[in-house]
């Protein structure tokens, strides 16, 4: 079997061109375009507090720049995939101060 053939895959045209669904990356919108959420969550974490900032429209590379830039300001580590930037620890109002003077958006989620 070739490399460009699809498994479990039929086509009676003889002419058929298999069209891959392409996925292209959004592009990142301006920080005053972003609208951030900055929330604490505490679930499937141990009881273990982190920051989670939801929203962020763009690349995964601008997405993971921002949750390292983020992680050097708090002294912290954490993670960014899925559109979402996840910091150790409680620092809700830290984040969102360095956002707010980063140009962003930003709104606080929940309590605390």
């Amino acid at each position: 079997m070739g490399k460009n053939k699809q498994k479990g895959f039929y086509s009676t045209n003889p002419n058929f061109q298999f069209e891959e669904d392409t996925f292209e990356e959004q592009e990142t919108l301006f920080n005053s375009e972003q609208r951030l959420y900055v929330s604490i969550d505490r679930k499937q974490r141990g009881g273990k507090e982190v920051t989670l900032i939801e929203g962020f429209v763009g690349t995964d590379e601008d997405l993971k720049n921002l949750g390292k830039t983020l992680k050097s300001k708090c002294g912290v580590g954490g993670s960014a995939k899925d559109g979402e930037i996840l910091i150790q620890g409680n620092l809700k109002d830290k984040v969102y101060d360095i956002l707010i003077a980063d140009g962003y958006s930003v709104k606080k989620k929940g309590g605390n």
